[in-house]
């Protein structure tokens, strides 16, 4: 008898560690969270005369931040809404998007207002 309970204990012990083994290859919760990407952020837009109408130029870490390539859209008081081709300069600050004055004064946005950038 003492043999059987003994071979039935050590069954229960190996189904407990392959079940272990099993639920050690699933990651847990957290790192799920830190994948998180941005995707918008609120910058302040510039006029600056070198820009050519319909580009903006940007600073690389916010490219990289919003994972920006070739177009962003801007949206400025939750009404207008618009997108410009990009491109990248380290001289910008990283909350600054230069645009051109004529093209932003012909939608009514004043220099240095507040908008929200994405990667259009």
């Amino acid at each position: 008898m003492s043999t059987q309970n003994e071979s039935v204990k050590s069954e229960k012990q190996e189904k407990k560690l392959d079940i272990k083994a099993l639920v050690a290859v699933i990651p847990p919760a957290s790192v799920r969270k830190k994948e998180k990407q941005i995707r918008e952020k609120r910058i302040r837009l510039r006029y600056n005369e070198s820009v050519k109408p319909g580009h903006a130029i940007i600073c690389e870490a916010l490219a990289k931040l919003l994972n920006i390539k070739d177009y962003i859209e801007i949206t400025v008081a939750g009404r207008k809404r618009f997108k410009l081709k990009v491109t990248i300069d380290q001289k910008v600050p990283e909350n600054e998007v230069w645009c051109n004055p004529e093209e932003l004064r012909e939608k009514g946005i004043a220099d240095n207002s507040i908008a929200t950038v994405r990667r259009g």
